[in-house]
């Protein structure tokens, strides 16, 4: 109760310190003199969040940059931990994974939400379609995962099935199979939940885009004979490409930090981890955080040039409109 107490009084201490910062800012920002009282305003007005941007993420960064270089002893041994990252087996079953997951979750969850999004575009009862597909964005990947061990339970032969796909193999005369445990395919199994959760989200964006398209080019493309497919190719594809992209990359960075799917589902056992997982498995369970940090410096590396051509494309649109 004691120690409740103080930490309840560190917090106070700490918003009261806060709100004394942004009060002094703010005073100094409105007494400043009139010549560059605007400049002194955006520097004021900036200055707390980046300062909270530099001890929440900069500092981080750096600390986690100079940790992937020590052993658990916190002595420095160079590029090791890195060799020990494209070396190992296990390590490179990670990289694999990895790289499964980054090329078919983008490529099949937008495919089946543009597909989906062209069939039920202004069809009968399109709201209650999009909301039965949009449901599974609502749950947490700790939620999906947790509903998907139920779908790949298995039980011996002789016993009741409680998992449907076990249940399904049953009723058409085959053996249960152990979906999660029977490396590499497990880690299909996997995807497929990742992919259940973003194709939501591809069929929303795609369905607003497709429907952003100018009824004239429709018409146009229609009285020149044009099939449905070479509408498709044609007219809808090249439209909304921009909402297309933006959507693939928006899905590979979300994939490429998948971790509580995989935790959920296998804790990275049975050659199921990717590099998250691994991050905290090695940072948290193994006791070599400086190999949880080389990870975490190689997943960084590899979402932050999708996340600069995400935002490069975002800004670019902007400027047409």
């Amino acid at each position: 109760m004691e120690d409740f107490a103080d930490k309840g009084l560190q917090v106070v201490v700490g918003l009261a310190i806060f709100a004394a910062i942004i009060g002094l800012i703010m005073l100094v920002v409105d007494r400043a003199p009139k010549s560059g009282r605007e400049k002194l305003q955006v520097a004021g007005f900036l200055a707390p969040a980046l300062i909270l941007l530099a001890v929440g993420l900069v500092f981080p960064a750096l600390q986690t940059s100079y940790i992937s270089f020590t052993n658990r002893n916190g002595e420095f041994v160079g590029l090791d931990n890195f060799v020990w990252m494209f070396t190992q087996p296990e390590a490179l079953v990670t990289l694999r994974n990895t790289l499964i997951w980054v090329v078919l979750v983008p490529l099949l969850a937008s495919s089946i939400g543009l597909a989906y999004a062209v069939f039920i575009d202004r069809a009968r009862g399109e709201k209650a379609l999009k909301a039965l597909v949009f449901m599974p964005m609502a749950i947490s990947f700790v939620g999906a995962g947790v509903i998907w061990r139920f779908v790949y339970a298995y039980k011996g032969a002789e016993q009741n099935q409680i998992g449907l796909l076990n249940q399904i193999l049953v009723w058409l005369g085959q053996e249960p199979k152990q979906f999660l445990l029977d490396a590499p395919e497990n880690t299909f199994f996997l995807i497929a939940v990742m992919i259940w959760i973003q194709t939501g989200f591809a069929m929303v964006v795609l369905s607003a885009a497709i429907k952003g398209i100018p009824t004239e080019i429709v018409e146009a493309a229609r009285l020149d004979g044009a099939s449905a497919w070479q509408q498709f190719r044609n007219v809808t594809i090249p439209t909304i490409r921009g909402s297309l992209i933006v959507v693939i990359t928006t899905i590979t960075i979300g994939t490429l930090k998948v971790f509580d799917i995989v935790r959920t589902m296998t804790a990275g056992q049975y050659e199921t981890s990717v590099v998250a997982n691994e991050m905290y498995t090695q940072a948290f369970r193994a006791g070599e955080p400086g190999r949880g940090a080389a990870l975490a410096l190689v997943l960084f590396l590899m979402v932050l040039p999708v996340v600069v051509y995400n935002a490069r494309l975002l800004r670019k649109q902007k400027e047409i409109r």
